[in-house]
């Protein structure tokens, strides 16, 4: 018994260690990229009505690898814009949601990835590929490096 109350918690917390946490808000992100000097990653996605910005979750942000290395080098932050009632947001968030889409996604595109400095300066952009998660990390990791 003793064995599998170990294992369970053994599990739990690599699970939860394998978790990068997705910000909401861009002045928290900000905040945590500048005591971590780590880059910010803004994702505009459709979650509940854009096939590619599901299928680039789905591929990408939830793999284990990808997940591994983004808790140890970016702050991520997600700016949702679901179509479905169930899933409306609240007015401050859609506000919120809006104000980043008019100042970093001006054409509007889902799914779009923007990777930005602690001081919010565009470092590189991109979107949905068929690329396996290290291809999409070194994609990020390369945005950085210019």
């Amino acid at each position: 018994m003793k064995f599998v109350l170990f294992f369970l918690t053994c599990c739990l917390t690599l699970t939860s260690l394998s978790a990068q946490e997705w910000q909401k808000d861009i002045e928290t992100a900000q905040a945590i990229a500048k005591k971590t000097n780590r880059p910010i990653v803004l994702v505009f996605q459709g979650s509940d009505w854009c096939a590619p910005c599901i299928a680039l979750d789905k591929e990408i942000f939830q793999s284990n690898q990808f997940k591994l290395y983004a808790r140890d080098h970016f702050v991520m932050l997600e700016a949702d814009f679901p179509r479905k009632k169930e899933n409306a947001l609240s007015a401050e968030m859609t506000a919120h949601n809006n104000d980043l889409l008019a100042r970093f996604n001006k054409r509007e595109i889902f799914p779009f990835v923007v990777v930005m400095d602690k001081d919010l300066n565009v470092l590189g952009e991109t979107g949905y590929y068929n690329a396996s998660p290290s291809t999409y990390i070194l994609e990020i990791d390369g945005f950085t490096k210019l």
